[in-house]
């Protein structure tokens, strides 16, 4: 378990620029935090990246890693189609976080970690992490927040249905809403995944395609092709905010004592831009 200091802050956006030169003296761990704006069925609110940023706070602090101010909106097309979400085009996205990484590179800051809080913005944080190890041989790891619970976990909190109570609209998001923010849910409006029809006359599979017999076809399926209510896999009934609390607490420190081992490691690496090793 990592222990931070309590001298100092550790949300950048609170340091005057004076006390965060002065802790580059430390060669501190950065933590950019993402999130989304995006509907969470009808009983959380549709502000996920508010729980992203509750935990990168807490992690920082245990961690002694320094937060950066956390990017609300990502990139997720399928919930395009519901009012009040605000998605990012992928080559924004794109822009917007090499933009950010790069301010913190540029003043020879090497120490940088992702916590990302919406899963459909991993591919696209692929992309900018793999940019960045060419162009500048530099190793960005990113914690893909929600999917560090282990089996185990899914299946102490669930013991009936374990890792299938994993769902958008459900749990995990759910019971840590649930922990965090329990006077913004309405939990008057609980309900079952109201599913619609088939696409080309085939049953969708999750958010990215359709089931063609034995196997999943992709498909650019949207939300409200699935769903009437914003369930999509998701049992919000078996949340708890119990359970939300041991999920926040697992995750703070799995990602706390990450962050720990990284700030003891040399995140260059020894390759030239075209990734041939160097001699």
């Amino acid at each position: 378990m990592s222990v931070a200091s309590t001298t100092h802050k550790h949300l950048l956006k609170d340091m005057t620029f004076l006390e965060f030169q002065d802790r580059l003296t430390e060669d501190p761990v950065i933590l950019v935090s993402l999130g989304s704006q995006e509907e969470q069925g009808p009983v959380a609110p549709m502000g996920d990246y508010m729980l992203t940023d509750v935990l990168a706070g807490r992690i920082a602090q245990k961690s002694g890693a320094i937060a950066a101010p956390i990017i609300p909106f990502g990139y997720a097309d399928y919930f395009r189609t519901v009012p009040g979400g605000v998605q990012l085009r992928a080559e924004t996205f794109v822009a917007v976080l090499t933009d950010i990484i790069e301010n913190f590179t540029d003043h020879g800051i090497s120490k940088i970690v992702i916590l990302n809080g919406h899963s459909g913005n991993y591919p696209l944080i692929d992309q900018v992490i793999r940019n960045i190890k060419r162009e500048q041989g530099l190793l960005i790891p990113c914690l893909n927040l929600w999917r560090l619970i282990p089996a185990a976990m899914w299946q102490e909190l669930h013991p009936d249905l374990g890792m299938k109570a994993f769902g958008h609209g459900g749990d995990p998001l759910t019971s840590v809403y649930l922990h965090l923010f329990p006077e913004l849910m309405r939990m008057d409006l609980l309900s079952h995944e109201e599913k619609k029809g088939d696409l080309l006359g085939l049953p969708t599979a999750g958010l990215a395609g359709i089931r063609f017999r034995d196997s999943e076809v992709a498909l650019a399926v949207d939300v409200t092709d699935r769903c009437g209510n914003g369930i999509a896999g998701g049992a919000p009934e078996h949340s708890s905010a119990e359970k939300g609390e041991k999920i926040a607490t697992y995750l703070v420190d799995y990602c706390s004592d990450f962050i720990t081992h990284f700030a003891t490691q040399n995140p260059r690496t020894e390759t030239k831009k075209n990734g041939s090793l160097r001699t």
